[in-house]
């Protein structure tokens, strides 16, 4: 399974998951690209220095639909059979969803369709949840929503912050896209066998 992961950021989850692959933890894949539409991503160093190729496809005035285009033509070029949204802070266009419908997963710091969007720990936290989590789930048109791969509770202790909860959210999520990822590699094995 040669897989592309999408970033915007600091790219922690996609360093869990290059890791997990290059471990064999996720067995039978390889990470072939990592795309980030931010030069200054701290991800795109991270991902580097574990000899993955790097590439940023930056929006410079752009339709959204542009812009995807050129990423998808990239995941293309490179063969990729599943695209990871890791910190990726965009939303998708229709026309990019559709070109690799099915293919696309993504994880999101809430017990989904609980709190989609931005700031999701803070919406949890502000609604006074007992518990929230995260959710690792397959991309549609909508934002945040498309069939549940895994989630994973995280309680809310009486001590929290905002903070302090989405900290234990973010370490759940490493393990938890991790845990999608091998269940889909799984998966993708079992069906090439068949």
């Amino acid at each position: 399974m040669k897989i592309g992961i999408l970033i915007s950021g600091r790219g922690s989850n996609m360093a869990a998951i290059v890791d997990a692959v290059k471990s064999g933890e996720i067995p039978n894949s390889s990470v072939a690209v990592v795309i980030s539409d931010k030069a200054d991503a701290g991800g795109l160093a991270k991902a580097a220095e574990r000899g993955v190729e790097t590439l940023v496809v930056e929006r410079r005035g752009r339709t959204r639909a542009e812009h995807d285009a050129e990423i998808a033509d990239e995941l293309e070029k490179r063969g990729i059979e599943l695209v990871c949204l890791a910190g990726y802070m965009r939303l998708l266009s229709p026309e990019f969803v559709r070109r690799f419908a099915g293919r696309i997963v993504n994880i999101h710091p809430s017990l989904l369709p609980a709190f989609p969007g931005l700031d999701a720990q803070k919406q949890a936290f502000d609604a006074g949840v007992a518990v929230t989590g995260c959710t690792v789930h397959y991309v549609d048109e909508l934002l945040d929503h498309g069939p549940v791969i895994l989630q994973k509770e995280v309680e809310r202790l009486k001590d929290d912050t905002v903070e302090t909860l989405t900290q234990r959210i973010l370490a759940e999520e490493h393990q938890l896209y991790i845990n999608a990822l091998k269940k889909l590699a799984m998966d993708a094995r079992a069906t090439k066998q068949a």
